[in-house]
């Protein structure tokens, strides 16, 4: 995996891996219904404070939101 600082994305391409994120199957937010734009900054704030990083897996060539826990 490649850590991919998130600053480096073309912010059209950021927005558009963070809803992927945010909206891919088994995604789990509780119970309670949370509007996608609220997601999405929760995960920008991620990113900015480092509690969530972006990695790119070479092999796969995909791309995704990970949590800086999982990355130690």
């Amino acid at each position: 995996m490649i850590k991919v600082p998130y600053e480096d994305l073309e912010p059209h391409t950021l927005r558009a891996l963070v809803e992927e994120f945010i909206t891919r199957e088994g995604t789990e937010y509780g119970y309670e219904e949370v509007a996608l734009e609220t997601k999405v900054r929760q995960v920008m704030s991620q990113l900015q404070n480092e509690t969530a990083f972006i990695t790119f897996d070479p092999e796969t060539e995909t791309a995704t939101v990970v949590s800086a826990e999982s990355l130690e």
